[in-house]
């Protein structure tokens, strides 16, 4: 059985993250979302989320094509869920491109057979478009 792991914030969920996890089912038999701490989207965004943490891993849970939620890691780089969930394919999202620099790095430097797939953008609205059109 083939799983991919999936990072990311979740804030808003909305139909692009759907996108992503309908694209994540195209590659995987299992899907494992690592949902970010509020701390760690701070510090990459310098805000906290709108939603909080435990929120965001609520609303994920609701979508039946995610078969187990956890939270990310409490520090950036160190990928403890990558050890704990040990997928075969990590997803990321479009605009993911550090993260995926990131995670070559770890993957080569702990010789680990973990494939990455970026998927494609969403059409639609974007979570930071929501936010701006809700004023927020």
């Amino acid at each position: 059985m083939k799983s991919i792991l999936l990072f990311g914030t979740f804030d808003f969920l909305h139909s692009g993250h759907i996108s992503f996890f309908r694209q994540a089912k195209k590659q995987a038999d299992r899907i494992v979302v690592a949902v970010a701490r509020d701390s760690i989207v701070k510090e990459l965004k310098g805000r906290i989320p709108f939603h909080s943490e435990k929120e965001r891993i609520d609303l994920v849970k609701e979508n039946r094509l995610v078969d187990q939620v956890i939270l990310g890691d409490s520090v950036l780089g160190i990928y403890r869920v990558i050890k704990k969930i040990k997928p075969n394919i990590i997803g990321l999202g479009y605009d993911q491109h550090a993260l995926r620099v990131d995670l070559k790095q770890y993957i080569k430097k702990n010789n680990l057979l973990i494939s990455i797939i970026q998927f494609s953008a969403y059409k639609g609205h974007k979570s930071s478009e929501i936010k701006k059109l809700l004023g927020l």
